[in-house]
Parts: C-alpha cells; sequence; structure tokens
C-alpha cells in the first residue's frame, strides 16, 4: 500500500494486507513471551491504554477546535490545510505524519534543512525559525508555537505509528547524520510531547535533546507519562512567552542616525551687496581660522 502526494508515491509503514486480500490488523500486534501478555509494536499495553483512553476522552474539546484551525487555515492561505511530511519513527521505520500547514505552498525547506543541521554542529539552543520567517502564513506562528500545529498528529497515535508521550519524531535528512550512540532515542514510539519537550525544549541543545530521549526510552513508565502530560501545558505557556519576547526583540532592532561631521557654512554673498561687506566677511572667517 503507498500514500501518492504530489506526485511522489510513499510507502505507509505498517500498512499491507493479508493473502486473501483483506486489510490486516493495523498497526501490527506482536505477542510476547514475557508474561505481559499482548502489545503494541514499540509501545507496551499500558501506554496504548493510556493513549486510546486520552484521545477518547478528549474528543468532545478537540474537534471543534481542530475544525476551527482547518477553516482559519482554509481562509488565510489557499491549499490545503494538512501537510503531509515523512518522518523516522520507532527503530528508524519511516511513516507518514501529519500537521496543520503553517508555511505557505511551494516554501523552500531547505532552509530548515540548514538551521537544523548548523544546530546539529554548534550545539546552540534549538530556537524554532518562526521570528523572521517569511514562509510562515497569518497565525501559523501562534499555531507552531501553541503545537496545536501537531493536533492532526493524533492520527497518528491512533495508527500506532506514534505516542502522545515520546521522542520528537525527526525527518529522514536528521536522521541520516545521527551517529549510532543517538539513534537509541529510537527505542520508544515518537510522541506529541515528551521529557525533551518539558525540561526545556527551545532553551536546550541538540545534545541535550537526544540525552533526554535516550534517557526516557530507557526509563518510561505510567507514572512518568502521566507526570510528562501534566507538564505539558505549563511548558507550552513559557514557550508562547518565549517566542513573543523573540518576534518583539526581532521586530524592534533599533536603526541609529548616521553621525555626520559638523559643517561650517560659508556665507555666500550676494552680487549685490557691497565689497565693504564682502571684506568685512572675509576677514571674520580669516580671524576664526
Amino acid at each position: 500500500m503507498s500514500l501518492r502526494n504530489e506526485g511522489v508515491t510513499t510507502p505507509v509503514v505498517g500498512s499491507g494486507c493479508s493473502p486473501k486480500g483483506s486489510l490486516r490488523s493495523f498497526p501490527t500486534e506482536v505477542e510476547t513471551d514475557t508474561g505481559t501478555g499482548t502489545e503494541i509494536e514499540g509501545a507496551p499495553l499500558w501506554k496504548r491504554t493510556l493513549d486510546i483512553t486520552c484521545i477518547l476522552l478528549s474528543l468532545p474539546v478537540l474537534l471543534p477546535i481542530t475544525g476551527m484551525i482547518a477553516l482559519l487555515i482554509f481562509c488565510v492561505s489557499p491549499g490545503w490545510c494538512l501537510y503531509l511530511q515523512e518522518r523516522v519513527g520507532y527503530r528508524g521505520r519511516r511513516f507518514i505524519c501529519f500537521k496543520f500547514r503553517t508555511m505557505k505552498p511551494g516554501s523552500d525547506v531547505t532552509v530548515h534543512q540548514r538551521h537544523l543541521e548548523n544546530l546539529m554542529k554548534s550545539d546552540q539552543p534549538m530556537v524554532k525559525m518562526d521570528a523572521k520567517d517569511p514562509r510562515l502564513i497569518p497565525l501559523g506562528g501562534l499555531l507552531r508555537s501553541t503545537g496545536l500545529d501537531e493536533l492532526p498528529q493524533l492520527l497518528n497515535v491512533l495508527g500506532g505509528q506514534m505516542s502522545l508521550v515520546g521522542p520528537r519524531p525527526c525527518v529522514p535528512y536528521e536522521y541520516e547524520n545521527y551517529e549510532p550512540e543517538q539513534k537509541r532515542r529510537f527505542e520508544s514510539l515518537p510522541g506529541l510531547t515528551g521529557l525533551w519537550q518539558v525540561s526545556g525544549k527551545n532553551n536546550t541543545t541538540f545534545s541535550r535533546m537526544i540525552a533526554l530521549d535516550i534517557e526516557y526510552a530507557r526509563t518510561k513508565s505510567l507514572l512518568g507519562d502521566l507526570k510528562i502530560m501534566l507538564k505539558t501545558v505549563p511548558a507550552l505557556v513559557r514557550q508562547v512567552r518565549e517566542t513573543r519576547a523573540r518576534r518583539r526583540v526581532a521586530g524592534s532592532t533599533p536603526v541609529h542616525a548616521p553621525v555626520h561631521a559638523p559643517v561650517v557654512k560659508t556665507p555666500t554673498p550676494s552680487p549685490r551687496e557691497p565689497v565693504s561687506r564682502i571684506s568685512s566677511i572675509a576677514g571674520k572667517l580669516a580671524g576664526q581660522k
């Protein structure tokens, strides 16, 4: 099974057909021999249960918000309200990630690629380009800073490709530059929020993000996921404030007036002035020198 998007055929990870031609269950269920029963691949049973329960309970609130955001994007920018992008998830498996479109159609994606490569090499704080990004649609920066652009990823959670809590799903060109040790962060399903997201996020470096993701993949638990969920809203509030502050700084760069040397104006006599007046002016100038 494949997904066609803008002329490119992309395989959908985890899809397929049984020999009889009927669709098999999605995602794949694997039997464990540890006595814990059946679990979704990459997610323990408790984690899958938590994801589904939280989504079902929040649907009455999320559905109207999702509809309003889709309508808003449709009104302020031509094109489809959803953006489909290939991401890397559990153990390096690729999948199609859903997001609300926050950029103008046809925007240059290589700008983000260069920015990300610089963050990975320089180990600077992982600040987004939203403060001065001309590619953003109206209110696109607000959607990104609040995380509302990621609401469609709940479809990925339902499909078993993501979880509510987990490391950020990276793009393929980022994954290709990972060291073998850094790829340990993929030992857990990617998530909408996670330990890195509530531990500073844009104020942390790339290496710190990797360390936090590996720690989460190694120590994830039901209590830990619940704590991260409770910390997510305060973290988003801080992120919105920081983004607004950066925009104010970016939009209020002072423009200094050029400093010129004082100019001494030399009076120009009129042709009608008497010769004595001209001589008097010339004498005063000579005295000043």
